[in-house]
Parts: structure tokens; C-alpha cells; sequence
């Protein structure tokens, strides 16, 4: 048997004639990026408003003296399939606000009757007497009437929290103007006229509650409610003119500088061996204030006590007719106030827009902001804020505002000559060394933001954004 002792050649690997790459890049040098971060947005709020110098940390908004209270939404709690109003929250109700008998406010509440209405229901018929406040804990309904040229024309959109009826338990004459009719299913409260009389036979505090606000009611108001400035126009010869004065609130609301902090810590080692080609302090810097910006634009949106969504004026919110945004939504929102600079959505919200407009073949316009072309509606920019919450039913909020204390709009504040300050309104103060090497230095920064008036901020509400035009 022969054995063959040719190498085979197969198996050789081809021998290396130069340095290779991987050996190479050991002695290159490497060209990095800076850190990058997927939190950072757009943030076309901190960009658009206004920024007030708010010296000793407050804001006082002065307005004149307005007589029309009670515009808020009411709350329920639920107990599996019963629910029941808040007690205290009755006082969000013209007549019995500012009304703090807790007792005599339960006793209200008990009386309320719940009632299941389903899809296309007439809850109230235009025309018929009326004889029962209607609190709406859930669902939509569709408020119409007869308009000029005899059609049916959808006046107004109920949803939860929000309530009619209300004349009817002070006024035994009193009559449904408009037809109310359930656009989804959903429950309701009702309080009927007797059984508010019942509890205000027996309540001393109630019956002198009402006098003091039948008394205010029969003050002249103009229609944004604030108190009216006697005045004659059009006369002739010698008439004696009525004598007037601007009154104001007694008790005006102030708006506090809110504050966002964070101690960006940095090991000394860090910083003093791996500092090029990039500053290791000024990128754990840079990154911490875009972080700490993110966030504040986020409390401006959803903050309880100054944010946006949770202040605008309950008479400024408005529902969608069918739930899409629709062009006539955009109007309906935009025709409440002068002056709008600009609406504000989140991205998917403004997805929906388009796809709703180009469903009607209206495709929308763009403006020009600083070189960056947006969207835009009847002229106003929409811009984006991913800050605006987004329901789990895909249903979201679209804002439209007006800017500026010129204009008695909404302003933002803040406070600049601060110590160590790095940014205007924000300030980087070294804290020192701690045992372990490391060093920590205090971000921080102050603001918030102030309505001037109530029509300066509108909102849309429960603007559905999942569903597809058919």
C-alpha cells in the first residue's frame, strides 16, 4: 500500500504580505461622536413661549372682578357598576359654588339617580319642561337645535364631567332649549328639582347661599362675565353720564416658580484621565440639562397645579363631533380666541389630522419658523409635543394658544442671574469631593408658565387618533 506525502494544500493559509487592519487600528487614532440621546424632542413650547423675568420667585395674574363661577367639571368615584358624585365636587356647579356645608352637599348627593343610556337615546326633548340637573359620568352626548333655515345643527358635545339642566332646579318655568341626544352609551346622575327643594327646606346654610348667589346674578355683566363699566354712548345735549370704575379680583392668583433638580455626580478619575478629545464633565453636562429641559416642558404640559392641559379654562374645552380631529374641529377650536399663535399636538395626533384632511381632499398649508417648515391650519403652525398624554383608547388632546403678555396670553417665567448660573434660568453649582473621589454638582432650574386670561389657551379633548377614514 502506497502512502501519498503530498501536502495538501487546502489546508495552507495564504501568507500575510502587509500589516493587517485589526493591528492597524491599535496605533489610529478613533473618530467618535458625542454622546448621543434618543430622550431629546423638538421642544417647540420652551421655543415658542414667551419667557417672563419673575423676580422674587411669584407671579400675580391681576384681572377684573368676573361674577361668572362654577364653569369646572365634576368627578364621580365608581363602586363596580354604581356610581356616585363626589360630594365636594357639587361645588363645581354655578349655584352652589363656594357652598362648603359638607353635610348639606351629601345629602345633594344622595339624592342623585343614576341612569344607563345607550347609543341614539333622546335624553331630553327641546321644548318639554325642564325639571332635572343632568350629571354626565361617562359617554358623549350631542346637544342640537333648530337652526336659522329649519335643519338640525349639532350646538354642542357633552362628555364626562360635564353636565345640563342646571337652570331647571332654581326656575319651576324652566324649559329644555336644546335636544340632548346620547352619541355613545354611557351613565348619568340626575338631581331632580324636588328633591333639591327637600334638602334646602331643611338646610338654613343653603337657602342663604342661594339668596347671596341670586344677588350676584342679577349684577350686570358683559359676556366674558366680569363686572360691566357703566357707560352712555350716543346721546345728545346735556345727559348726565353715569359714573364707573374698573373693579378688580380681591384675591388674584399667583403663580410660584416651580424648580427641577438633579446632582450629576463624576468620578475625579473620570475627569482627569478622560477628558480628550471630549470633555467628560461638560458632555455628563450637557446631556443632564437636556434631560432636565425635556422634563420641564413636560411639567408646563401635565403639571396639576400650572400645567396647560390641567388649567385651561373649562369653558375653552371642546369635543370632537365624531371623535377624528376634522377640519371643523380645527375651526371650531381656533374661532374661540383672537390671535392664536400656534397649536400644539402630539406627533401621532397630527398624523390623524392629516390623514383626516386628506380623506376631505384639503390638504394643509405650511408655515415658515425659523427656517423650519411645519404644518399649518387656516395659517397657524401645528407643531409637536410628545409631552401631550396618550390615552390607552388612543385618544389624546390638541391645544391651541395664545402668547405673550402684549396680547394677554400665555407666558412662560423664569428667573436669570442665578448663582452659578450656566444657562439663563439655569444654574450648575459645584457641590465638592466626597471620600470616595467623586465630585457633584447641583443642576438646577426654575420656572412655570401663567394664562393671563382664560380664553388665551383652548383645548380639545378625547380627540380619537387610532381610526382609519373609511
Amino acid at each position: 500500500m502506497t502512502v501519498d506525502s503530498t501536502p495538501d494544500v487546502r489546508l495552507e493559509l495564504p501568507r500575510q504580505s502587509s500589516l493587517g487592519t485589526a493591528a492597524a487600528r491599535n496605533l489610529a487614532h478613533t473618530t467618535k461622536s458625542a454622546p448621543q440621546m434618543q430622550e431629546i424632542s423638538s421642544r417647540w413650547l420652551l421655543r415658542m413661549l414667551p419667557w417672563v423675568e419673575t423676580k422674587g420667585g411669584a407671579y400675580r395674574v391681576n384681572r377684573r372682578l368676573s361674577y361668572t363661577v362654577g364653569d369646572g367639571t365634576v368627578e364621580f368615584v365608581q363602586d363596580g357598576a354604581d356610581v356616585r358624585v363626589i360630594p365636594r365636587e357639587l361645588g363645581e356647579l354655578a349655584l352652589l359654588r363656594g357652598f362648603d356645608d359638607l353635610d348639606v352637599l351629601t345629602a345633594i348627593a344622595d339624592r342623585c339617580v343614576q341612569r344607563e343610556f345607550r347609543a341614539g337615546e333622546t335624553l331630553v326633548e327641546r321644548g318639554t319642561p325642564a325639571d332635572k340637573l343632568h350629571l354626565i359620568a361617562h359617554g358623549r352626548i350631542n346637544q342640537t337645535s333648530v337652526g336659522s333655515y329649519g335643519d338640525e345643527v349639532v350646538l354642542d358635545v357633552l362628555a364626562d364631567g360635564d353636565r345640563f339642566g342646571e337652570h331647571a332646579l332654581l326656575d319651576e318655568d324652566a324649559r329644555w332649549e336644546n335636544t340632548a341626544t346620547a352619541e355613545t352609551s354611557g351613565t348619568l346622575l340626575t338631581l331632580s328639582r324636588a328633591d333639591f327643594a327637600a334638602v334646602q327646606s331643611h338646610a338654613a346654610s343653603l337657602r342663604a347661599h342661594l339668596d347671596t348667589f341670586a344677588s350676584l346674578s342679577q349684577r350686570r355683566q358683559n359676556h366674558r362675565g366680569e363686572a360691566e363699566i357703566a357707560m352712555s354712548a350716543g346721546h345728545v345735549g346735556e345727559q348726565e353720564l353715569p359714573g364707573a370704575f374698573v373693579d378688580y379680583e380681591l384675591k388674584p392668583r399667583e403663580y410660584e416658580l416651580s424648580v427641577a433638580q438633579t446632582i450629576l455626580r463624576i468620578h475625579t478619575r473620570v475627569a482627569d484621565l478622560y477628558n480628550g478629545p471630549m470633555n467628560q464633565t461638560e458632555e455628563q453636562l450637557r446631556l443632564t440639562i437636556e434631560a432636565l429641559r425635556e422634563r420641564q416642558e413636560h411639567e408646563l404640559i401635565n403639571n396639576r397645579e400650572f400645567g396647560l392641559l390641567h388649567n385651561a379654562d373649562f369653558k375653552q374645552r371642546i369635543q370632537t363631533h365624531s371623535g377624528p380631529p376634522t377640519p371643523d374641529d380645527m375651526d371650531e377650536l381656533l374661532c374661540r380666541r383672537r390671535g392664536t399663535k400656534f397649536f400644539l399636538a402630539h406627533p401621532r395626533t397630527i398624523a390623524a389630522i392629516g390623514r383626516e384632511f386628506n380623506a376631505r381632499g384639503i390638504y394643509p398649508d405650511h408655515a415658515d419658523l425659523g427656517g423650519q417648515q411645519v404644518p399649518a391650519w387656516r395659517g397657524v403652525p401645528i407643531l409637536p409635543c410628545n409631552k401631550i398624554p396618550v390615552t390607552e383608547e388612543k385618544t389624546s388632546s390638541i391645544l391651541a394658544m395664545r402668547t405673550g403678555e402684549e396680547n394677554q396670553g400665555v407666558i412662560g417665567l423664569h428667573q436669570t442671574g442665578l448663582p452659578d448660573e450656566y444657562e439663563p434660568g439655569l444654574s450648575v453649582r459645584f457641590m465638592g469631593l466626597d471620600e470616595k473621589a467623586i465630585t457633584s454638582y447641583l443642576v438646577t432650574t426654575y420656572y412655570s408658565a401663567a394664562i393671563l386670561v382664560p380664553d388665551a389657551v383652548g383645548v380639545m379633548e378625547n380627540v380619537q387618533i387610532a381610526r382609519w377614514p373609511r
